[in-house]
């Protein structure tokens, strides 16, 4: 039960931008820390690798980091909602790999058009899906033994698949071109521009919806503020990407947002929609906080269990088809342990709890991009691939270190 003192329940009821603001000092002193760690390391990072290499902060770099951590993002945010009801899915990183080679067995082998592997690889992750949650959900194995079982399986298929261990090349243009072509920059702007307007016209909906309903509503100069920050990050974002890339302009132009990107950004509006104003995502965190209790109260955990699996799959099929289309091929170490531990470390440094009940889609975002700016800035520097494992266990250890804090904290503030 949480304790309020008398100033927080003023700001409580009160609707302005410093209310606001002490309201979140509060929550953070109380361990609701949520993204500030990873949005506080991202930029410490990104601080340090541009001093350290200014290369790091070239265009072509930029829209480098997206393209590498594409793949990672992806998956993570599948795991996001297995971590939420606090199960672990250890399969995801060749589940991902399985369903790349579906993909390539599809299109290169069997001839099959772009569309039709795609929907193939996509069907094989529900199936995945269905399979490990149904092995949780209804035999009561615990996942961690379920997916370790699977980790080891999917290798095995996926030898299968390639025959032991060829490579199988990909030559579908519109598959290539997910992770390795731009979207025009004339484009890039215009859906930048509708996205802020879209973006700006919901939360100004919904506040006045609110207002309308007697309930207390963000106040307008916050929403501005949102608003205003989404735009010039993405403004930002957009112009560095439409600057040309190529060393040769005159032979191939490099230049606007990969089509990787839109396609994360859409996936994130999706699944943000679906945990926050669902009551599908009402019932995810219910489940993570307490299986029983919402048992009781009518909400059927198997079910949801099985769905969260299912999605992880899913997701995991779509990170598979990313990474096939970056590496223009796939092979016997596509979706290997890296990609797994990688992405497991990009939900929990983005701020999601090992332990259940608290997580966002956004999440998979921010610790990717911390994941990504590691890899790709100690690469620039020149280290080796251990001292990058070091470093990037480093920071997941440090990640579930603060998880594990905040939750005392916030325990032994009533704010649990």
């Amino acid at each position: 039960m949480t304790t309020e003192t008398l100033p927080e329940q003023q700001r409580r009821n009160d609707t302005s931008i410093t209310a606001y603001a002490g309201g979140y000092v509060d929550r953070v002193r109380g361990g609701e820390l949520g993204a500030l760690p990873a949005v506080f390391g991202l930029i410490v990072l990104c601080v340090i690798f541009s001093i350290l290499r200014p290369a790091f902060l070239t265009p072509g770099n930029f829209a480098n980091l997206f393209t590498q951590g594409a793949a990672v993002v992806v998956i993570a945010m599948g795991l996001i909602f297995v971590l939420l009801l606090g199960e672990i899915d250890l399969s995801a990183g060749y589940a991902s790999g399985v369903c790349a080679a579906v993909l390539a067995v599809s299109l290169t082998n069997q001839g099959y058009p772009w569309y039709v592997a795609v929907l193939a690889a996509m069907v094989t992750g529900v199936v995945i899906g269905v399979a490990l949650g149904s092995l949780v959900a209804k035999l009561g194995i615990p996942s961690f033994v379920v997916t370790l079982a699977a980790f080891l399986g999917f290798q095995g298929i996926l030898l299968l698949l390639v025959k032991g261990g060829t490579n199988i090349s990909i030559r579908d243009t519109t598959i290539l071109a997910i992770a390795n072509k731009n979207v025009p920059p004339i484009v890039s702007w215009i859906v930048l521009v509708v996205g802020v307007a879209v973006y700006a016209g919901i939360q100004l909906f919904r506040a006045r919806r609110r207002i309308g309903r007697g309930l207390k509503a963000d106040p307008f100069t916050l929403i501005a503020f949102r608003v205003l920050s989404l735009a010039v990050i993405s403004g930002v974002a957009v112009y560095v990407l439409n600057l040309e890339r190529s060393r040769n302009a005159l032979i191939v132009s490099l230049k606007g947002v990969p089509i990787v990107v839109p396609i994360i950004v859409v996936l994130l509006i999706v699944w943000t929609f679906v945990l926050r104003r669902t009551a599908y995502g009402r019932h995810i965190y219910a489940v993570g906080g307490n299986a029983e209790a919402s048992r009781r109260a009518g909400i059927n955990v198997d079910r949801i269990r099985i769905s969260a699996f299912v999605i992880c799959s899913f997701m995991a099929s779509i990170g598979g088809i990313i990474a096939a289309s970056r590496a223009n091929s796939v092979d016997p170490n596509t979706g290997g342990s890296d990609v797994l531990l990688f992405a497991v470390g990009a939900a929990v440094i983005g701020g999601t709890s090992l332990f259940g009940g608290k997580g966002r889609a956004l999440d998979a975002v921010l610790g990717g991009a911390v994941v990504a700016v590691i890899q790709n800035g100690m690469g620039l520097m020149g280290y080796s691939a251990g001292v990058k494992y070091v470093v990037t266990g480093s920071v997941l250890l440090l990640a579930a270190g603060v998880d594990a804090l905040s939750r005392r904290r916030a325990a032994s503030t009533g704010r649990r």
